[in-house]
């Protein structure tokens, strides 16, 4: 029997979830934009992902966007809450607020007769203290694990499944993933809600650290006129370490890593810790570093080609080289962008 889902946000998350589950099921994304809504229902997609825009134009999906809450929430069998959410430097966490009214609209128009799915990055404990605010437990968290520009088939080919709960309706859920994917046999992991969450901040951690690493083989490698791609490979022949994510880059950016690592940081307070923190100043010290490297060349005008965090993005966001053209732009450099 089909079942009838809401996104709700039309992100690389939303978008690959819709995609995803109107392969075979009735999927409305529920949007504020309308340019995103028209683009949608034209079968364009709003966010650069080359495998979600052939699937929009060749397939027949079963996929609207809307931006009226009240019909789609209320008959939808599953809600999945797919907003983005910033870090606040002010109050050291994430601003949740964008989730909570989305939940207060499903209140109004569902009550929770649906299993709501947070996928949204939210502070650990954040789950637990929304079931207890709208007194339901049909609220849980599952972590998503996707690239940009290839959110698509991270869905497609899921590394694991996690879950914040382990009730039926989380594991039908989960069991739609799964039928939806093209690898139904992939790890599915139950847990509870501050686990999930964990998990995912640590993750994105760990990728930022790695990041951090071989930013700073290259630091070296540059300070004493050594090939940083002679020594990375030979590091990288170790099969515990890998040949993979050790480009040296400005540093890490986006939408998850920059405030995925400060997120946990602020979590650990009273826990001792250095890891998490280090890799943070690592990152800061990487663009400075970078700043520093060029101005040596004492050149008065510099190009920069694109602004994006990464290939194959469209994504601005904490893009470590607008961080270094305003440094260079302290140092009374010419900009040509």
């Amino acid at each position: 029997m089909k079942k009838k889902f809401v996104i709700v946000g039309a992100g690389y998350v939303g978008m690959s979830l819709g995609v995803l589950f109107g392969q075979d099921n009735q999927t409305t994304i529920l949007e504020l934009d309308q340019k995103k809504v028209n683009l949608i229902n034209k079968q364009k997609s709003p966010v650069e992902d080359e495998e979600i825009t052939k699937k929009l134009q060749s397939s027949n999906l079963n996929l609207s966007a809307t931006l009226d809450p009240s019909p789609c929430l209320a008959q939808a069998d599953y809600i999945v809450i797919a907003a983005p959410t910033n870090f606040d430097e002010t109050t050291q966490s994430f601003d949740t607020s964008s989730v909570e009214s989305i939940l207060t609209l499903i209140a109004d128009f569902n009550n929770f007769e649906s299993l709501v799915v947070i996928k949204s990055t939210v502070p650990i404990g954040f789950t637990r203290s929304m079931q207890l605010k709208f007194r339901t437990e049909n609220i849980v968290f599952s972590p998503e694990f996707l690239r940009e520009g290839r959110a698509l088939h991270d869905n497609l080919y899921p590394s694991r499944i996690i879950i914040g709960d382990s009730s039926k309706k989380s594991k039908d859920f989960t069991r739609l993933l799964k039928k939806a994917s093209l690898d139904p046999v992939c790890q599915t992991l139950y847990m509870q809600s501050d686990e999930a969450e964990a998990t995912k901040l640590f993750s994105n951690a760990f990728l930022a650290m790695r990041i951090s690493f071989f930013n700073e083989v290259d630091n070296y490698a540059i300070s004493k006129n050594l090939n940083a791609k002679n020594i990375i490979e030979g590091i990288s022949h170790d099969p515990r370490i890998g040949n993979y994510y050790n480009n040296p880059s400005f540093g890490y950016g986006g939408y998850c890593l920059p405030k995925d690592t400060k997120q946990l940081s602020a979590d650990f307070q009273n826990v001792p810790h250095n890891v998490i923190q280090a890799c943070i100043d690592s990152n800061n010290a990487r663009k400075s570093y970078i700043i520093e490297q060029i101005c040596s060349l004492g050149y008065r005008s510099i190009g920069i080609f694109r602004l994006n965090m990464k290939k194959d993005s469209d994504n601005l966001r904490e893009s470590s080289i607008i961080d270094i053209i305003h440094g260079l732009k302290k140092k009374n450099i010419s900009i040509l962008i």
